[in-house]
């Protein structure tokens, strides 16, 4: 296949793209990317999710091929980009399956990039890659130590948004943050230089948030970092022993480039409310939270509901964080308030929910101006609209560093059943899910016939399954957990 049938089919796909979905494949084809866009920046929205094996850049027509390799990857990234609009230099891109399933191209025509390409898969391989070094500097990384410094800081990053955001690239066994020169900065250890020379070449440049926190990565001259204190400063993930240090005194023998960190309070306009880069989207893809609570409002809005449904939306929205409170809103029966443990998990729920078919509509979910949901005064009939779940058996975050903070996924038709007691079958499961209404496509028990995936034909149909079945009794003192899976059948 020779490059200008390549760039000729290429063409006829792009301009047949608008007319139907075409079904998954590795090769995911992107498009509006703004015109200076480099490969490297194009590979770097492919690598949280695995392996990019190829790219092919249409720069005239600011579109890009991207193959990943598996389907399964490219089915994570389409998924994950459904819910949170993938943007390159803080402009949005769109990304969808191509028609073609692998991509050929010849190397004159594509040269740069497949230069660029083999040193990214020499960082992911740990090999030293053999590319023209005026591509991309890749020596052999010196050290997994990496300084970051924070530019364009108008909102909080905390020490745990750091951990959550690079530990998608490898092990992180210690992060110091300080401020110098008055600005914000850590230095990141990890366990392996290659991991830190993975994290540098995809998130330098990147913004934590929309248009701001961008994130400057260099490495360090340091080969090990010595902390002595656990806390919000300093952070030492393989000695959990460690005490937390009194007060200032204790912050200030971090390091000798300790200074106090005030953070700043960020006004409403410049919360993260948007679509996240790239950066957060690589810890988003793997499961964690990227956006700092600390200054949001951990209270949904959430509109366009069916009429007071109280159990329901709270078992959708404690996918994505532990509900408190539900109010349904006295003069908007459509519409309700979500209280949340945090905003972290307020900006999930937000980011993942908003816009999902719900009881055949559309739902909307905002972050509110509220901080809190009010329980009615003692005496006052608030005609049932207000709701305590907080101790509610549907919370799924209550234990620190619970497994299910690493299986948080968008919305998707795939569910993930666990806690299957013995004895349960493909059938009744496939009945159970059929009735609670829709079609069963597939079904798949793990070996040990205690977990499944079951496939729904639609994500309506799979949030309707969760939302009746979560926690669901199913005998033997068992109640079925359900979520959403980023697999396929």
């Amino acid at each position: 296949c020779s490059s200008n049938s390549v760039v000729a089919a290429i063409t006829h796909d792009s301009k047949k793209q608008r007319l139907e979905e075409s079904p998954p494949s590795r090769v995911l084809h992107i498009r509006k990317l703004p015109s200076e866009v480099s490969e490297t920046e194009v590979i770097a929205l492919g690598l949280p999710f695995g392996k990019v094996t190829n790219i092919l850049m249409l720069k005239g027509k600011n579109q890009a091929f991207l193959e990943l390799g598996t389907e399964e990857a490219a089915i994570t990234m389409v998924n994950y980009y459904a819910a949170v609009t993938p943007q390159v230099r803080n402009t949005p891109v769109f990304i969808q399956y191509s028609n073609h399933k692998e991509l050929k191209t010849d190397s004159a025509l594509n040269q740069r990039a497949q230069a660029v390409l083999q040193a990214v898969s020499a960082v992911q391989d740990g090999s030293s890659p053999s590319s023209d070094p005026g591509v991309l500097d890749l020596a052999p990384p010196p050290s997994p130590v990496l300084r970051i410094i924070i530019d364009n800081m108008f909102y909080p990053v905390t020490l745990d948004v750091l951990q959550q955001i690079f530990s998608k690239f490898g092990t992180v066994m210690k992060i110091i943050t300080f401020t110098k020169n008055n600005q914000f900065q850590a230095l990141l250890q990890f366990s392996d230089p290659v991991n830190a020379q993975q994290a540098k070449l995809s998130l330098d440049g990147q913004n934590i948030y929309n248009s701001c926190c961008t994130l400057r990565i260099d490495f360090s001259k340091l080969v090990s970092l010595n902390v002595k204190y656990n806390n919000d400063k300093s952070r030492d993930y393989t000695r959990p022993d460690l005490p937390s240090g009194d007060g200032d005194g204790g912050h200030k023998d971090h390091s000798s480039l300790l200074g106090e960190y005030p953070p700043p309070k960020p006004s409403a306009s410049l919360l993260p409310t948007g679509p996240l880069s790239a950066a957060a989207a690589a810890a988003a893809a793997a499961g964690r939270v990227a956006l700092s609570g600390s200054g949001v409002s951990g209270v949904l809005l959430a509109s366009n509901l069916n009429d007071e449904v109280h159990h329901a939306l709270c078992v959708c929205v404690c996918v994505y964080g532990d509900v408190q409170r539900v109010k349904i809103l006295f003069n908007k029966k459509d519409s309700a308030l979500i209280q949340l443990s945090d905003g972290n998990q307020a900006q999930l729920a937000m980011s993942h929910l908003n816009g999902q078919k719900v009881f055949s509509k559309v739902m909307r979910v905002t972050l509110s101006k509220h901080q809190t949901v009010a329980l009615p005064r003692e005496g006052l009939d608030d005609q049932l609209l207000t709701k305590d779940f907080s101790g509610s058996p549907l919370h799924r975050f209550k234990k620190p560093g619970s497994k299910n903070f690493q299986n948080i996924f968008p919305p998707s038709s795939t569910l993930h059943l666990s806690n299957i007691p013995e004895g349960v079958s493909e059938e009744d499961l496939r009945l159970l899910f059929s009735n609670a209404g829709g079609t069963v496509k597939a079904f798949k028990f793990f070996q040990d016939h205690k977990m499944a995936l079951l496939q729904m034909s639609a994500v309506e149909e799979a949030i309707q399954g969760l939302m009746d079945l979560h926690n669901y009794d199913m005998g033997a003192n068992h109640h079925l957990k359900v979520s959403f899976s980023k697999s396929t059948i």
